[in-house]
């Protein structure tokens, strides 16, 4: 297996061995996280609406609802 690193790390913009196993290591213990094309498409929506102008900050809701946050 480390022949088959040794052939390919550099081909993939590793610059050692070592690097290569230890971002392969990290993918292994903290998996990237595959979004749903829903979640994706709200992702989206929501974008869209902060660029519109059509989304409130949280401390604007606050003073609305009238909290101060000391609850």
């Amino acid at each position: 297996m480390l022949e088959e690193i040794d052939n390919k790390y550099q081909r993939r913009g590793y610059t050692s061995r070592s690097e290569a196993i230890r971002d392969a290591l990290r993918d292994w213990v903290d998996p990237t996280v595959q979004l749903s094309e829903e979640t994706l498409e709200d992702l989206a929506a929501s974008r869209e609406q902060r660029e519109q102008g059509e989304t409130y900050s949280a401390n604007d809701v606050r003073t609305r609802l009238g909290l101060d946050g000391e609850e």
